[in-house]
């Protein structure tokens, strides 16, 4: 666990508790609405949370060479999610947009 400072730590963490409120905050700005492309946009959220996670407990246990497969699945979730937030953001301006929207 020494492989970060303290401060460095905080700034992880809290990191991923934002994200996962901003996850939560989305989704019932989605119910709130009744907009549920919104809804999508929150799950979209997941693999770049998934990735946050991996990278924390690399970390955690000292940037071990055996678990040098966190940093591969870390990266895989960060392109994942990239994929998956641009198609939801996509999806909600393709909504706002769109004539027939409801």
């Amino acid at each position: 666990m020494h492989a970060l400072s303290i401060p460095t730590w905080i700034v992880h963490v809290s990191s991923i508790i934002e994200w996962i409120l901003a996850i939560w905050l989305i989704w019932r700005y989605g119910e709130i609405t009744g907009q549920k492309q919104w809804w999508w946009l929150s799950i979209a959220m997941f693999p770049a949370l998934i990735g946050a996670m991996c990278a924390v407990t690399w970390h955690f246990f000292d940037n071990a060479e055996t678990l040098d497969w966190l940093v591969v699945l870390q990266a895989s979730m960060t392109l994942l999610g990239n994929i998956t937030l641009c198609a939801a953001a996509w999806w909600i301006w393709r909504k706002a947009t769109s004539p027939y929207s409801s």
